[in-house]
């Protein structure tokens, strides 16, 4: 009788696929973090300095490699603006990303964007955009429209 694949998670709103991205990444799981992705071959994932990753082999290998070097990541989120509709929600956040064994006050500032969609199994990730937040950004940010 041949194995059969574990069901899919199904999250039903984007914060739900969110929470299961970083904890993935948290955990250094694999598996659990490429199951929060959309299987798309238009899936993009933009590291911090780094690349434009597009598709689901690419997007793997690149996570691949961050959780293979050995390093546990903690990671901070704050000041989410979220905007959601019926099939598409666009969260733009705050990302402190530590070592979990490392030194205190050992952080790197991010500014990251994550675009989730509606489908038959729930919400998944998009498309993820990391860069270096820079310095003004990292206190609070005050919500004016120019």
């Amino acid at each position: 009788m041949p194995a059969q694949t574990p069901p899919k998670a199904i999250f039903p709103t984007p914060q739900d696929a969110e929470a299961a991205f970083y904890d993935a990444i948290e955990r250094a799981d694999l598996e659990a973090l490429m199951t929060v992705w959309a299987e798309d071959e238009e899936i993009v994932y933009i590291s911090p300095g780094g690349p434009r990753m597009i598709g689901y082999a690419s997007v793997r290998d690149a996570w691949r490699r961050i959780f293979e070097s050995g390093q546990r990541l903690v990671v901070t989120l704050s000041q989410p603006v979220i905007l959601q509709g019926m099939l598409v929600s666009v969260h733009s956040l705050c990302e402190q990303i530590g070592l979990r064994d490392g030194e205190a006050g050992q952080t790197a500032p991010l500014v990251a964007t994550n675009v989730y969609v509606r489908g038959a199994l729930g919400w998944r990730l998009l498309l993820h955009h990391a860069s270096p937040a820079p310095p003004e950004s990292q206190n609070e940010i005050p919500k004016t429209l120019h």
